[in-house]
């Protein structure tokens, strides 16, 4: 599948670590390092634009090396990049460890997995087909 990009960063174009990769790292384009302190959340910009295909999303995903290592996620994730969105990807990141953490220029800081997706036309009704699970929610399974 071909997309568009524009590269406004000083970085390579995002790439798949290995062959089998589902998501592509971004990284951080800025200027100078920027310092999450614990708890605390910023938007880092990736200086990365894309033209999605209708009927595909941009999803953007923490990278599991940041957070086993250092407890470094993202705010809304996956975050959604729709179709129609033509501004610059950027990331909320935050810290949720007890010590400061500097992102740095280069540093790669999200996965971003490209996903087919449906629109729904809603169907109103007055009732649903009965299953085995039923209204069954959070652990219902009695199971943790």
């Amino acid at each position: 599948m071909k997309v568009r990009i524009v590269n406004n960063s000083k970085h390579a174009l995002p790439e798949y670590a290995t062959s089998y990769s589902a998501g592509m790292d971004l990284r951080a384009n800025l200027d100078e390092s920027v310092i999450l302190l614990p708890l605390e959340r910023k938007l880092i910009p990736t200086g990365i634009f894309i033209e999605l295909p209708v009927g595909y999303e941009a999803q953007i995903r923490p990278r599991s090396g940041l957070a086993v290592k250092h407890g470094i996620s993202l705010v809304n994730t996956p975050g959604t990049i729709d179709a129609d969105y033509r501004g610059e990807i950027k990331v909320i990141m935050v810290n949720l460890s007890n010590e400061p953490f500097a992102v740095n220029d280069g540093e790669r800081v999200c996965q971003m997995v490209i996903a087919r997706h449906e629109r729904v036309d809603w169907e109103p009704t007055d009732s649903l087909e009965e299953t085995e699970r039923g209204a069954g929610g959070f652990g219902h399974t009695g199971k943790i």
